[in-house]
């Protein structure tokens, strides 16, 4: 993780002025010490010192919207994986005395929890059958204390007279004000929310795991259009990397901490968290909405979208261009049936094209240097090998052989990636200098092979690698040596349009994928047509 990303641990609570420049600006997480400690609910609902007795006397029998989990202790966002269901919060209460009179007395806890079941909680698919783990599967997860986007929700307004809002918040818009409580050991679905997130631990302790939004591909988002859409689809247990091979780098990406009774933790929006609780944690959480979604006009979301997804499929395509290795490099040009020292297959007295141009001095084949002309051969060895046709002894066949109608077109549509494709791996080994010989070289003497170069033997990933070697080559040479490059490449083709069509199509193929790897690892949509790369 960059040295900009990473967590921060403050011990002198900031003021809102420099909470807001110096942490909530740079929009990473921060660890406040002690934020919480000269709350009344610090000592008040202290679970080892009465606290339950004063919560249960405070809300009472008040009925609290409570999260009903079979797959407890791991609670998973998605809706289809647990229920909302109406709870007596005395109910709750009771669960988690016995637990606590449970871990005194070592006695069984199961059988102490059953104590206090409820005698009934329906949910949507009937009432619940409540067995011998069904205490523990349930979680009182963001049980609003303040809602001020819809009041209605408050269902524990009771309890704010006992926590304080946070100095550094004073001049926040507060979205609301949550209560997180659980009876015993729980942990939470990977997730991001869309609002900033101060979470205040009033007892207990929970460990969180936290992630940048830049690490979203690592983490498999559910569909952007889905209902938990905030979701990573990762299990938390026995991930299975055959399904979800990026998510072996999730670690790489990850950032612990550990926050103990008066820590806060500030969790800024979009950024990936999950957490574990340990038995008997209660705390609060403040979400409020950042500066810089409030003060987005909505009639430039169109613009920044197309930014946002043009800036993400460049990075992809650069990263499409960097999963080659030297060594897979070499194990590919070894493919196509030639070897380095081969190059003797090449007739190097030449002196003519076709039997009526004269070679420009300086393009002869005896004056390549021996790795240019080792990479010409491959080039050309591996254009024949595609096209089914056999490298000839002399230029005149070479010429022959590449009658536009003659040249069967191969289906290269599907080669997206740098490593699959021994061609775009010759060209983009290449040092400009050697580029640019290697090119005139073969403009000069193999017109015709340059030609179905172009036209039928490169994918797009081929296509992308040769126009990016045309940068950095433009870059090392004057203006004059470009014309002169351009001027020769280009004169090769019967039809100068047809080859820049086939230039731009294969870019735009390439960078079609690259817009739907995008979507794939940031959005959970696939498109049709072709295959995402889930490297």
């Amino acid at each position: 993780m960059a040295e900009s990303l990473q967590i921060r641990r403050i011990r002198e609570i900031p003021s809102p002025e420099e909470f807001a420049s110096q942490i909530e600006q740079k929009n990473v997480p921060a660890v406040f010490s002690g934020c919480a400690k000269e709350w009344k609910a610090f000592t008040k609902w202290n679970v080892s010192n009465g606290g339950l007795d004063y919560l249960q006397e405070l809300v009472g029998s008040s009925i609290v919207e409570a999260m009903l989990s079979r797959s407890a202790p791991v609670f998973y966002g998605d809706i289809r994986a647990h229920e909302r269901v109406p709870l007596p919060f005395s109910t709750f209460i009771g669960y988690c005395k016995d637990l606590l009179q449970c871990e005194d007395g070592g006695q069984d806890s199961i059988s102490q929890l059953r104590k206090h079941e409820p005698t009934g909680v329906s949910t949507q698919q009937g009432d619940f059958a409540m067995g011998e783990e069904s205490p523990k599967q349930i979680y009182l997860a963001q049980v609003s204390i303040v809602n001020t986007e819809n009041v209605e929700k408050s269902q524990l307004e009771c309890l704010g007279d006992d926590i304080e809002t946070p100095a550094f918040l004073e001049n926040k818009i507060l979205a609301s004000i949550n209560l997180w409580m659980n009876n015993a050991k729980s942990r939470s679905s990977t997730h991001y929310d869309p609002h900033h997130n101060l979470l205040c631990i009033i007892s207990g302790c929970k460990q969180v795991v936290l992630w940048p939004p830049s690490a979203c591909p690592f983490l498999y988002p559910l569909p952007v259009y889905g209902e938990s859409s905030n979701h990573s689809a990762i299990p938390l247990e026995n991930t299975n990397f055959s399904l979800y091979p990026r998510a072996k780098s999730i670690d790489e990406y990850s950032r612990k901490v550990t926050l103990h009774a008066g820590d806060a933790l500030f969790i800024p929006e979009g950024w990936f968290h999950q957490v574990d609780s340990e038995d008997l944690t209660i705390a609060v959480n403040f979400w409020w909405q950042s500066n810089m979604i409030s003060g987005m006009p909505e009639h430039m979301d169109a613009y920044y979208l197309r930014r946002i997804l043009k800036r993400l499929t460049d990075k992809e395509m650069d990263r499409m261009l960097s999963l080659t290795s030297t060594s897979k490099v070499n194990h590919m040009i070894g493919a196509s049936g030639q070897s380095s020292n081969e190059n003797a297959d090449f007739n190097l007295n030449h002196q003519e094209v076709g039997g009526k141009e004269k070679l420009e001095p300086g393009f002869s084949l005896r004056e390549l240097e021996p790795h240019e002309l080792r990479s010409l051969h491959e080039l050309i060895s591996l254009v024949h090998e595609q096209i089914n046709c056999q490298p000839a002894n002399n230029i005149a066949t070479y010429q022959s052989v590449f009658k536009e109608e003659a040249v069967k077109k191969l289906d290269k549509a599907n080669l997206h990636n740098l490593e699959d494709d021994p061609i775009a791996n010759i060209v983009w080994n290449l040092e400009p200098h050697v580029f640019q010989i290697v090119f005139l070289t073969m403009a000069h003497n193999f017109p015709r092979t340059l030609e179905a170069f172009v036209l039928h033997a490169l994918s797009p990933v081929g296509v992308e690698v040769l126009t990016r070697k045309f940068e950095q080559m433009d870059q090392r040479i004057t203006p004059d040596e470009r014309s002169q490059f351009y001027q020769k490449f280009y004169s090769v083709f019967d039809n100068q349009f047809s080859a820049m069509d086939a230039l731009l199509n294969g870019k735009e193929s390439f960078a079609c994928q690259a817009f739907n790897n995008v979507l794939v690892q940031y959005l959970g949509v696939n498109l049709d047509g072709p295959k995402p790369s889930l490297q």
